[in-house]
């Protein structure tokens, strides 16, 4: 059976380009071997993330994010199980919020800045689906 999870969770510490590099190498590598695909946002500190796969695979993954001291604040925002993958080509993928449109996030929030605690799940979802298609997703595999 396959899954969607969406979270949000904020850094534990100040993430930089370095951090946010190794924290991608380590999923790709882990993801692959366990059948996880997924894509990451990451924007002023917080970390919006969809992981899709089996049930337990991903389950054991964001009970290991909830645990890592790299995380703080995280917040479960959507799970449903699903019939066929959004991300099957991504063991890891990450959205370039570097060439996006403030108004896109102007559609979904108060404000220009990614903060997906004031949203609902469903519209945290929505606003992931149009990162993905309107940013550049970078680091396939």
């Amino acid at each position: 059976m396959l899954v969607r999870l969406l979270y949000a969770s904020r850094a534990a510490e100040s993430a930089d380009q370095d951090m946010l590099l190794a924290l991608l190498r380590q999923s790709r590598a882990a993801n692959a071997e366990h059948g996880i695909t997924g894509v990451l946002c990451f924007s002023g500190g917080i970390f919006l993330q969809v992981l899709e796969g089996g049930r337990m695979q991903v389950n054991a993954l964001y009970n290991r994010i909830v645990a890592d001291a790299r995380h703080r604040d995280v917040v479960l925002l959507g799970y449903e199980e699903i019939a066929e993958r959004r991300f099957a080509a991504w063991s890891m993928g990450q959205v370039n919020l570097a060439r996006l449109n403030p108004a896109l996030l102007l559609k979904y929030s108060e404000s220009a800045a990614l903060d997906p605690y004031a949203l609902s799940g469903a519209v945290s979802m929505a606003l992931f689906d149009e990162l993905v298609s309107t940013a550049s997703l970078g680091c396939q595999g």
